[in-house]
């Protein structure tokens, strides 16, 4: 099989004995340039250069808690909005502020674990790496001077905190070592009160265990036996104890056997897309294959980082759980790939969080039943930070039981809506509802937020704020409308308010100014970010336009909406991406997806590629280089001399590509499921198998000529669907001749269908 460098344009290919391979090339200088696998607890980022394999290890939930801001201690949504309102300054930075005596800067944070470096014999060079995807196994390939290579294969235990690193049967490691995070930033954890690690030794290898001033310890060990390098990770009280256990006592072909099955199940029902476009059929691959290392079930609730957690620094914001947009995008996937057992981390987590929740919210709102979910929180829902406009977006809570919501919509499980999305959406709509206020305008009587944010624009200036953010305002209306849905399909009686906020409240707020600087006379009306705010100049965040994606509150092509919908994407263009961060890229490519815009989407992803991964496909929050965005690093192979890694991966961007390109594929759009319904200028033939959607259909396409020539419809729970199938005004139902761009239908569980154009 020829080897293809990162710079080629097909990185990747499938061999019928091995699946589907993906090919790195060496030198990868850092750790986040490194070849991944992971069981949602722990996780491996292999890279490394020249005669030395390194092996950073995370452990996902390795945090210290201490510096928790608990603002709802000092203040309320009244008084937030009377110092708002009174521009108080000073006033609100003292409602917000962080407890300094709590320690840790108060920002509680995860740390990384350490890392295992294996120096190679004399002679021998790192050359290439291949990612057996379907395996979930790391191979990689040294060369010696004469050409010969030899292998190194690294496997993980689904199960359990063990990975293993397969030697060369005719070469033995010259030294393998092992390094703590303490090791590469000790002056950094000192600062905040954490000592060095113990170290322990093992009969054939060694450890430590790093502890923390309030929180469980971590221990991470490696062990030499035969050929092999067994290395085990361990959160508890007895963590050091629980490692040398696990070395000692593991089934390592037991442990090789699990694995494998783990990811043959796991790849068997996940859809397949066969694309003609090489780097969006790559960032699906690889999507999904980060979406079985980071979410799985046996795992923890991801993070924006997951289970790969750096070791050099501390990871950036905190590694924690932020609710505005990027861990609502990493489980966005789980919903079209089938995988929605994936959530369920993610919801035990939220539940456990509920009573707090409810506290806070009731608290904070004066409202029996309110919750509230802070943007940036750790894993026992404590606010990180001091940023004051994230941390009172309650269109976090609102997204998060949307997803619940879909949850439900993609399974038909009435479990998940009644002991998920019902107390997400009820607690919810009780913040809002304290929130909101009844108007009278211009004789009619109207529902207003006075006080909104939309996030991070502004950042946290006394002027963050507006009314009637188009953010706030399509998370209320959202979550009124799935609580009526809800009710309806339990059997439960309707809150007349959920209908009064959809009477009375609008749909986003508008607002009229010239199209474009040198031509001030033209203008538009576009979506505002609230009242009286234009979206002045490139910014990360899409949030204004959430009523066409991901909330989909509106009809983009309805009269009264297209035309304010074209000249607020005309306007997002115009503004450019000159201010954007990674993860917005793809949420961008999705927005014009959902506008048949394919061929703009699919040009966001390129560019998503491009600028926002690096070297090794890692996925960024900043640029990886200058020119494209000022959010943006120096190139790491050409900054000064001394300057430190600062490198931020989060995993959002990659996952929300994925989520593109699906969306360019199959959307569920509120008049119904629509197949295709803008195809790339380029994309002439190919298909796709098994893409879920709404209602617990899986539906495959097959594309010749740029026309859709083919489509199968299954049903997993039975049901009615809406389907807009383009395959023309005359197509075929299982043989028999039909009419009409729209198929309804009523199916039994397990029912399928193929329709072919005629």
């Amino acid at each position: 099989m020829p080897v293809l460098l990162l710079n080629c344009q097909n990185k990747q290919e499938r061999n019928a004995e091995n699946g589907k391979i993906m090919h790195w090339q060496f030198p990868l200088p850092r750790p986040h340039t490194g070849m991944l696998l992971g069981n949602g607890i722990q996780g491996l980022m292999v890279w490394g250069e020249g005669d030395q394999l390194t092996i950073t290890v995370g452990r996902a939930g390795f945090w210290d808690h201490r510096g928790g801001n608990d603002f709802s201690a000092r203040t309320n949504y009244q008084q937030v909005k009377t110092l708002l309102q009174s521009k108080d300054d000073q006033g609100l930075k003292k409602a917000f502020a962080i407890d300094q005596d709590r320690g840790n800067s108060g920002r509680p944070h995860q740390t990384g674990g350490g890392r295992i470096s294996i120096q190679l014999p004399e002679g021998w060079q790192l050359t290439r790496g291949q990612l057996h995807l379907e395996k979930g196994l790391i191979e990689v390939i040294a060369t010696n001077a004469n050409g010969a290579e030899k292998s190194y294969f690294i496997s993980q235990s689904p199960d359990s905190e063990l990975a293993m690193v397969e030697l060369p049967e005719s070469i033995e490691a010259s030294e393998v070592s092992i390094k703590a995070s303490w090791d590469l930033i000790a002056k950094e954890l000192e600062k905040i009160g954490v000592s060095a690690p113990n170290r322990f030794e093992l009969p054939n290898g060694s450890g430590f265990q790093q502890n923390l001033p309030e929180d469980l310890p971590l221990a991470m060990g490696y062990e030499l036996q035969g050929n092999r390098i067994n290395i085990a990770t361990a959160l508890s009280q007895n963590a050091e104890q629980d490692v040398k256990s696990l070395l000692q006592n593991a089934d390592i072909s037991e442990e090789k056997a699990n694995a494998l099955a783990w990811w043959e199940n796991y790849w068997k029902d996940t859809p397949k897309l066969n694309l003609p476009d090489q780097t969006l059929q790559e960032l699906y691959d690889y999507g999904i294959y980060k979406q079985a290392c980071c979410t799985p079930p046996q795992g923890l609730a991801c993070g924006l980082q997951g289970p790969f957690l750096e070791d050099y620094q501390i990871p950036p914001w905190s590694a924690d759980y932020h609710f505005n947009v990027n861990i609502q995008m990493i489980y966005w996937p789980t919903l079209a790939s089938g995988k929605t057992e994936h959530l369920k981390p993610m919801w035990d987590m939220l539940m456990g969080w509920y009573p707090n929740m409810q506290k806070t919210g009731e608290s904070f709102f004066g409202r029996e039943g309110a919750i509230m979910m802070p943007h940036a929180v750790d894993d026992r829902c404590q606010v990180v930070g001091s940023f004051w406009t994230g941390t009172i977006d309650h269109a976090c809570a609102a997204w998060m039981a949307q997803l619940a919501w879909l949850h439900y919509r993609y399974t038909m499980d009435e479990s998940i809506l009644k002991e998920v999305a019902m107390p997400l959406m009820h607690g919810t709509f009780e913040g809002f509802w304290a929130m909101a206020e009844k108007t009278n305008k211009n004789g009619s009587e109207m529902l207003e937020l006075p006080v909104t944010v939309s996030p991070e624009f502004k950042g946290s200036r006394m002027d963050a704020w507006g009314k009637n953010a188009s953010f706030q305002l399509a998370a209320f209306r959202m979550t009124a409308e799935n609580l009526q849905k809800s009710a309806e399909i339990l059997g439960e009686s309707a809150d007349p308010r959920w209908q009064e906020v959809l009477d009375l409240m609008p749909s986003y707020t508008t607002i009229t100014t010239s199209r474009e600087k040198e031509n001030p006379e033209n203008t538009s009306e576009k979506i505002a970010l609230w009242e009286g705010m234009d979206l002045i100049g490139s910014h990360r965040h899409h949030s204004h336009l959430a009523s066409i994606f991901p909330f989909v509150t509106i009809d983009p092509f309805e009269e009264k909406h297209k035309s304010i919908v074209d000249n607020s994407l005309w306007h997002l263009t115009y503004t450019g991406a000159g201010a954007w961060s990674g993860w917005c890229v793809p949420w961008a490519a999705t927005l014009f997806a959902r506008t048949n815009n394919a061929d703009g989407a699919v040009g966001w992803l390129h560019h998503f590629d491009r600028y926002y991964t690096n070297e090794g496909r890692g996925t960024l929050h900043n640029g990886t280089f200058r020119g494209m965005s000022v959010i943006a690093d120096h190139p790491w192979d050409e900054r000064p001399e001394g300057t430190p890694n600062r490198e931020i991966m989060q995993l959002d961007g990659g996952f929300g590509a994925v989520t593109a390109v699906t969306e360019i594929l199959l959307q569920h759009r509120r008049d119904g499921i629509h197949v295709l319904p803008d195809i790339p200028r380029d994309w002439r033939k190919f298909n796709f198998e098994d893409i879920y959607t709404e209602g617990a259909f899986k539906v495959s396409a097959k594309v010749e000529n740029r026309q859709v020539v083919e489509v199968t419809v299954e049903s997993l729970k039975g049901g009615g669907i809406k389907l807009w199938h383009n395959l023309g005004e005359n197509y075929q139902l299982d043989g028999q001749s039909m009419q009409g761009a729209l198929l309804e239908r009523e199916f039994e569980a397990g029912e399928e269908v193929v329709l072919k154009r005629s």
